[in-house]
């Protein structure tokens, strides 16, 4: 069966529209469907693909001991709404970070237009590369890296800490709306990961992507083993973010058995 779990639109850091990305996701024959941008839900209204399943989702950067981690959550029909109002707060703290930063470089000398970085980016995260590229386009820097080295570097004169939701929170909020919680792309932690599966294991965090787009039989293999001893379900999406993603298209298989049990997870 073929699903889509994990993929992105213009209403974070994809570069197609909510529909297109359903229509994509439609022409690859996927069957069921969830946008995941990041910790917004704002696209899932118009990602609609005729004849699959539809699952309100959504990707959330989570802080775990100053290490950001992804968990891809997914509607089970709970009151979804002090989750989404949760991740609202922290994009709306994020944008505030952006008005600091410009602040923080104006009594540097160098004055950026931050309401109209933010009216550009409309429902998308802005955070540093934006001032960056703005930096850049002013003449202010010779390329992004200068920006950063000079400025914006973390820690930097211009740097403000970043708004992140803690783990455990994020977790809270998710079994309180009875959503299903699942690491995404484990690969990118590791050992980490591993450890963070059996840690939160009793805390909703009962899933883990091991059918990612990028994945080989080896990296898939490894994931679903651990997903077997630990009693994970196993997900999976493409992460996909737009035609540029030349590796991966929307929509990946996962065998019958493993299929059945992660249509139950979604709807337990």
């Amino acid at each position: 069966m073929r699903f889509e779990l994990h993929c992105h639109s213009t209403c974070s850091d994809g570069t197609e529209s909510p529909s297109q990305v359903a229509a994509r996701a439609g022409e690859r024959g996927v069957e069921v469907f969830a946008l995941t941008d990041h910790d917004t839900c704002d696209g899932s209204a118009a990602a609609v693909v005729a004849g699959a399943r539809l699952i309100r989702g959504v990707e959330m950067s989570c802080d775990d001991n100053g290490r950001t981690i992804h968990v891809l959550a997914y509607d089970r029909g709970g009151d979804w709404a002090p989750l989404q109002a949760r991740l609202d707060g922290v994009r709306l703290a994020r944008i505030n970070r952006l008005r600091v930063m410009a602040a923080r470089l104006e009594h540097r000398g160098i004055r950026i237009d931050v309401e109209a970085l933010i009216a550009q980016a409309g429902e998308r995260a802005v955070g540093r590369p934006d001032l960056a590229r703005a930096m850049v386009a002013a003449g202010a820097a010779t390329s992004m890296r200068d920006a950063f080295s000079r400025h914006l570097y973390d820690g930097g004169p211009v740097d403000v800490p970043n708004v992140a939701l803690p783990l455990v929170e994020a977790l809270a909020l998710g079994r309180s709306a009875n959503a299903a919680l699942a690491l995404a792309h484990p690969h990118l932690y590791d050992e980490r990961g591993v450890q963070l599966l059996r840690a939160y294991r009793d805390d909703g965090l009962t899933g883990v992507e091991a059918f990612h787009g990028m994945y080989d039989a080896r990296e898939r293999g490894r994931w679903i083993a651990l997903a077997d001893q630990l009693g994970l379900v196993c997900t999976g999406g493409s992460d996909w973010h737009g035609p540029d993603d030349a590796m991966v298209q929307p929509g990946v298989d996962l065998p019958a058995e493993r299929s059945d049990a992660l249509l139950r997870w979604l709807t337990a």
